[in-house]
């Protein structure tokens, strides 16, 4: 039988270290463990985690986003991976937060590295890469969520059925290669730049769902919504794109939802699930509001 290694020695143990290496823990992740390793000649972003299928998660479109994502000058570049493991470059900085991305400054840079995403990671990608399509993955989560008997389970028809009608809301879409995880920790400045980091769920689909992921994560107003836009597409938004993209704002918020939903019975990691749980059904609530006025 196989000794299995706690997250800690199964990073030390990776075959690329000079001298003697350290690790601890970087805080901030809610679903992978992430370690800082220091060795004789450099530091490093251990990301320790399997496959996740209850979360669509699958490694080797992360480890192939983020190449692409190192190659197009987004993020960190990929140092090592094997099964189990991915050693990212160290970028000291600092992660960016919900308050940060409501300056303009910091919104305008964010948004340039979406866009760039969006247009130049595809040509860089190599192999097969997963589609992420936010009104499947919710409802594979209510899958989930029923066949382990969550205690959400009375709601979800009702969610499942809101979600149908902001998926005819939205429409036909143009595909691009998105993150789809825009919360404002995976945004990190070095003081110079910002960087775009954590490619778990990126794949192709829709450039509303960073779109309106980004505002629901952030709390952005009417204002820099309209801003975001118009930067985005070029012109100020018609009433037709206002109807997509706030359905579209309003799955994101769901998606978030019912993802923690899952991660209060899947995941061992020391947070608070149930909290993080009601404040997305809240934002969930807010932006269903808007997109039904």
């Amino acid at each position: 039988m196989v000794e299995r290694l706690d997250p800690t020695s199964r990073a030390l143990a990776l075959p690329i270290w000079q001298g003697k290496a350290t690790a601890s823990p970087l805080g901030g992740g809610i679903t992978n463990l992430n370690l800082l390793v220091t060795d004789a000649t450099r530091r490093a972003v251990v990301r320790i985690g399997d496959d996740i299928p209850v979360h669509q998660i699958m490694r080797f479109n992360e480890l192939a986003a983020s190449r692409a994502a190192h190659a197009a000058g987004i993020s960190p570049g990929v140092i090592y991976h094997e099964p189990g493991a991915l050693v990212i470059d160290f970028v000291e900085g600092r992660t960016m937060t919900a308050a940060d991305l409501h300056d303009q400054d910091l919104l305008e840079q964010a948004l340039a590295l979406v866009m760039h995403a969006h247009r130049d990671i595809p040509r860089h990608l190599r192999g097969p890469a997963l589609t992420f399509w936010v009104f499947q993955v919710v409802r594979d989560y209510a899958a989930t969520l029923e066949e382990g008997r969550s205690r959400h389970r009375e709601i979800l028809p009702e969610l499942l059925d809101e979600a149908a009608r902001l998926e005819r809301a939205v429409g036909r879409i143009e595909m691009v290669f998105g993150h789809n995880d825009l919360l404002p920790g995976n945004f990190l400045h070095d003081g110079t730049r910002m960087w775009l980091i954590d490619w778990d769920y990126a794949g192709w689909g829709s450039p509303l769902f960073d779109l309106g992921g980004l505002a629901a994560n952030v709390g952005l107003d009417t204002t820099q919504e309209t801003w975001v836009l118009g930067a985005y597409f070029g012109s100020a938004p018609d009433a037709a794109l206002w109807q997509r993209y706030r359905a579209m704002k309003a799955a994101a918020a769901l998606r978030e939802a019912m993802w923690s939903m899952v991660q209060e019975t899947h995941s061992q990691l020391d947070f608070d699930y149930k909290a993080y749980t009601a404040e997305y059904l809240e934002t969930y609530r807010r932006a269903l509001a808007v997109s039904q006025g």
